[in-house]
């Protein structure tokens, strides 16, 4: 097993010698020298959010009215935070969760690369987005013997979705992620203040400019015309997605199939019934729309309503602490967004595997501390309301 929480004891000793830690092992300080890093407009499109962003915030808040009771005389000298996820065994339960503006993230514009690395730097997944600014085949390549997995946004072109389907299986990665509430953008007063909406710059669309479907709708490649690439690319962005897609996706990949966004419990049902191979709890970090509920609130009804069929969570994790309270109201994993996005803003693959190294430790010693030597432990403790 592997002693995640170790990590207290390497920056102690180097403190001994004068060497502080390269990046900031606390959330606040993270996220304050990340902004100073990205600047202005990437600040605003990764740091904000929907409407007032009152729902974004919430996802964050939310997990101080859980807590979790520790229990004593517990042999907790070995933990194990290992899980298995689409035949596959994980040594953490942590993944990274797609971000669509990874790229733009580091000082070369190759932030999905370096994301890629720090996952094979960690053994933490890589979610991959659509939106990137290297193909998915090469980050997939940088993701080293990690397994990673593929989101899509489901394009209206049935043709160009299938194709960027099977690149992604071609590729290797290990299953599907399946976008449900981004058809069409929430209203993000950052960026509408702004003026700025990255993907109409150009920014991030790599993998539609290299993809052979998407090319042939183009009258010119998008090297020579890339406004007209973009056009396209903006006329054929978000297809409304209803159950009787299922039968489609499902039609042209052997890969497990992920619904992202599912928040009701009568939708995790109705995803299982459909085939879903996995469920993800999520309300895209308050980004998409406000006046929600946070989604840590909702994880144990769709845990509930899922069944045997696994349940992944985002939003608001913004540590370790955060992490094991979601597993411990059922998540199979629990994704990282933000956090790890500053660390690729402070020091690319290095800075963003320092914050998942972080985030794993304090999760190991919660544990440790707690009494909980596996995540079955976990959630045999579960947590509990505290603002009741």
């Amino acid at each position: 097993m592997t002693y995640f929480g170790a990590m207290q004891n390497e920056i102690y000793n180097a403190g001994l010698k004068g060497i502080l830690p390269p990046f900031p092992v606390d959330f606040a300080t993270l996220e304050r020298r990340a902004h100073e890093a990205l600047g202005p407009s990437l600040t605003n499109y990764i740091a904000g959010g929907c409407g007032d962003e009152h729902t974004q915030n919430q996802n964050a808040a939310a997990f101080h009215h859980w807590g979790m009771v520790p229990r004593m005389m517990v042999d907790c000298s070995v933990r194990d935070l290992s899980i298995e996820l689409f035949g596959h065994k994980y040594p953490t339960p942590l993944f990274m969760a797609p971000i669509g503006l990874n790229g733009e993230a580091t000082q070369d514009r190759h932030g999905d690369l370096a994301a890629a690395r720090a996952s094979a730097m960690t053994g933490v997944p890589f979610c991959a987005s659509t939106l990137a600014n290297d193909p998915l085949e090469e980050v997939k390549k940088a993701c080293g013997t990690t397994p990673a997995w593929f989101q899509l946004y489901t394009p209206r072109n049935r043709e160009l979705a299938e194709s960027l389907i099977r690149r992604a299986e071609a590729a290797g990665y290990s299953a599907l992620v399946i976008t449900l509430d981004t058809w069409v953008t929430g209203w993000r007063p950052r960026d509408l203040n702004a003026s700025n909406f990255p993907q109409l710059r150009g920014k991030v669309l790599q993998n539609y400019f290299t993809d052979p479907v998407f090319r042939s709708l183009l009258a010119r490649p998008p090297e020579e015309d890339p406004a007209a690439a973009i056009f396209t690319w903006a006329a054929t962005f978000g297809q409304v997605l209803t159950w009787k897609d299922m039968a489609w996706f499902k039609s042209v990949t052997r890969l497990p199939i992920v619904l992202k966004g599912i928040c009701h419990p009568e939708d995790a049902a109705r995803a299982v019934d459909h085939g879903a191979d996995a469920i993800y709890c999520s309300n895209h970090g308050g980004r998409q729309a406000n006046g929600g509920i946070a989604t840590i609130d909702l994880l144990e009804d769709v845990v509930r309503a899922a069944g045997d069929v696994p349940v992944l969570f985002d939003s608001g994790v913004r540590s370790g602490s955060d992490a094991v309270k979601a597993l411990a109201l059922g998540a199979r994993a629990v994704g990282v967004g933000r956090p790890y996005t500053y660390g690729l803003a402070l020091g690319g693959a290095e800075g963003a595997a320092f914050v998942l190294r972080a985030i794993l430790a304090e999760a190991d010693l919660l544990m440790a501390v707690n009494g909980y030597p596996t995540l079955a432990d976990v959630r045999a403790a579960g947590a509990r309301r505290t603002d009741r």
